[in-house]
């Protein structure tokens, strides 16, 4: 069996480059043209706002969390029409979706004294960082992708020990999109996501445009889609380009995603509290043992003195469930997404 990266060392770098372990493929993830309502920084983290009616005091919070390598910008367009849709069915519901930017991703890699260790913890804590930095209500929801489902987890697991003090408010529901709760397994997969970061963490600091890197990572064998996704992320520096991620820390945060176990907060959820799980149907990336074990709890219900946890199935969607399949994934989250109502 191929070996296992480990999280955090000086030598991280180059046990990664000669790491032979596996991974499952990853595909096309495309930023949407849509702007959000609002941009803002702060001394934690940089986040975009979206709010169909801004004038109008919000009556809920949904946070947006991408996955590795991504920003909250790969989440505007689906998170626009979910609010939409969400108005549409409670016209009394007035959702603020503020999309995040995890810490060494997008305008967050950019801010300092985000300090190691880029873990899942570190990465939640900052969430609710950012609650506190900006007086805000705590968020009713938090949904996620790949490694930022993992993020969400983390953020109601802590919530429930009190680490975020007296004033934290657990969340209400928790979105987890296609991501494996447990320990990743990786014997049955083909490691394109270490390929990528090898590749990566191989290149220059200071590359010479976006097209050289794009035509370089199809040389080596990467589709097209991969590639040009890989050039989204980079950004213009002088006469050269560079990364918009701090590529070392988000390593050490793809280790720690692929260490980090849930079952226990699944097996007890906080009482209140729903976690809602979407596997995408054609997604390599489940092990059957573990979709057995989801299938139990969701069947269980809701418990006298605990929360609930539910299994949805997207159908005909990859991994990338807001660009395989975006309507499927909207009729599976808008009929079950919070109502204000509930609150």
């Amino acid at each position: 069996m191929a070996a296992s990266l480990q999280a955090s060392s000086s030598s991280l770098r180059s046990r990664l480059l000669s790491s032979s372990a596996t991974w499952s493929p990853w595909r096309l993830l495309l930023s949407s043209s849509v702007h959000s309502d609002a941009s803002h920084k702060t001394e934690t983290l940089a986040f975009d706002e979206i709010q169909l009616s801004p004038e109008k005091p919000s009556t809920a919070t949904a946070f947006v969390l991408h996955g590795l390598l991504g920003s909250g910008r790969n989440w505007r367009t689906f998170s626009r029409t979910l609010a939409s849709q969400l108005r549409d069915r409670s016209p009394s519901d007035e959702w603020r979706m503020v999309l995040v930017d995890l810490r060494n991703h997008g305008n967050s890699a950019r801010i300092k004294g985000l300090c190691p260790p880029h873990d899942m913890s570190s990465a939640a804590k900052d969430l609710a960082d950012l609650v506190k930095a900006k007086g805000w209500s705590w968020p009713e929801v938090v949904m996620g992708h790949s490694m930022g489902g993992k993020v969400a987890l983390d953020f109601a697991e802590s919530c429930s020990r009190g680490d975020y003090g007296e004033s934290a408010a657990l969340p209400k529901q928790l979105w987890v999109l296609d991501s494996v709760p447990g320990q990743v397994k990786i014997d049955n997969s083909d490691g394109e996501v270490e390929r990528v970061l090898q590749t990566l963490a191989s290149l220059p600091a200071s590359l010479p445009s976006r097209k050289w890197v794009v035509d370089h990572m199809i040389s080596l064998g990467f589709s097209k889609s991969l590639s040009d996704w890989i050039g989204s992320n980079l950004k213009k520096d002088n006469e050269h380009v560079t990364w918009g991620f701090d590529l070392q820390a988000a390593i050490d945060m793809f280790n720690s995603y692929r260490e980090r176990s849930y079952w226990t907060l699944l097996e007890n959820p906080p009482k209140g509290m729903e976690i809602s799980i979407v596997q995408a149907e054609q997604s390599d990336r489940w092990h059957p043992d573990d979709v057995q074990r989801l299938k139990a709890l969701s069947r269980r219900g809701s418990k006298p003195d605990g929360g609930k946890v539910s299994l949805h199935v997207l159908p005909n969607s990859g991994h990338w469930v807001h660009v395989d399949n975006p309507k499927g994934l909207l009729e599976i989250m808008a009929p079950n997404f919070l109502s204000t109502g509930q609150n």
